[in-house]
């Protein structure tokens, strides 16, 4: 077994000094004290077990020995640099393309600006979007099959101890209704006022999914559900067709407003979700993802001056 003394940065100060031939000039290489440049040297003398240098006054001058390691160290830091370098790129790791995964809803505004940010700062990066619910994010995040999500942290249990949490703004719910509804009105809606009505759902998994559930049941009753869709653009357009009425987050205002009109909740019912970027925290260091959470970062400060 290789001696515990035999480090790959004990090897990288050998090859300074055996460049600079002078202790002090290998430790302003390096950034350390020259104290360190020469304890570490010793050391590595220690873990082969035999000397590489003899002391001509304040100097250290190579043996045969050193010559022999320098050759050897040379590939063996060469090599662990592009193995380095290949086991990043395997993780994903400062790769030129970036795969985020998001809500639906996200795209009208988020996520375009998000992205416009990132290419200034990273031109040469190229960005994969994934769309759906908030569990089918977290999932394929957890399956590595995703580098960051933008979803609901509200909706969703997050593990704090393997993933970063970046929140980057906070969206009250309304109830959706068709513009020419008769209790389209000004106001809060009490949702026991539509306990005759019809209503469209996201399905099971989505952000608004559990709100939609929690909501009703402090109303007391179960919702007449005429029909569950997989992403929030067809659920408006159901509501806009007249089909039923549905609870959506405020983000979507933009969106069919002379045909569908967003009544907030009385008191009992307002909820509010946080919508967040998640990435593993294994991953704060990559260069991408440092990008992206900076860029996050200046859309949640913006967010906040709205």
């Amino acid at each position: 077994m290789i001696d515990s003394e035999i480090t790959f940065r004990k090897l990288e100060i050998f090859l300074a000094y055996m460049e600079k031939q002078n202790i002090t000039r290998a430790a302003e290489q390096l950034g350390l004290s020259s104290v360190s440049v020469h304890r570490a040297l010793h050391s590595l003398e220690e873990g082969l077990r035999c000397p590489l240098f003899v002391h001509r006054g304040r100097n250290l001058l190579p043996l045969p020995a050193a010559e022999a390691l320098l050759e050897h160290a040379t590939q063996v830091i060469e090599q662990m640099e592009h193995g380095i370098l290949a086991t990043q790129r395997a993780a994903g790791f400062g790769d030129k393309r970036l795969k985020v995964g998001t809500l639906y809803s996200l795209t009208l505004e988020t996520i375009p600006r998000l992205i416009m940010g990132l290419k200034m700062r990273r031109p040469e990066l190229e960005l994969e979007l994934v769309m759906g619910s908030n569990n089918d994010l977290l999932q394929k995040l957890e399956d590595g099959q995703l580098d960051a999500i933008l979803i609901s942290t509200s909706d969703s249990s997050v593990d704090a101890q393997r993933y970063d949490q970046l929140p980057l703004f906070q969206d009250d719910i309304f109830l959706a209704a068709p513009a020419s509804s008769d209790l389209a009105c000004e106001g809060t809606a009490d949702l026991r006022d539509f306990k005759q009505k019809k209503f469209v759902s996201l399905a099971e998994g989505f952000a608004t999914y559990h709100g939609f559930q929690e909501a009703f049941q402090v109303a007391g009753f179960e919702p007449d559900i005429v029909t569950r869709v997989n992403d929030i653009f067809s659920m408006l357009s159901l509501v806009q067709a007249g089909v039923g009425y549905t609870l959506i987050p405020g983000r979507m205002k933009g969106v069919y407003e002379n045909t569908v009109r967003l009544l907030p909740l009385a008191e009992a019912y307002q909820m509010r979700q946080t919508i967040a970027l998640v990435f593993p925290h294994s991953r704060e260091h990559d260069p991408n993802l440092l990008a992206l959470a900076a860029e996050s970062r200046m859309y949640a400060l913006a967010s906040r001056k709205r």
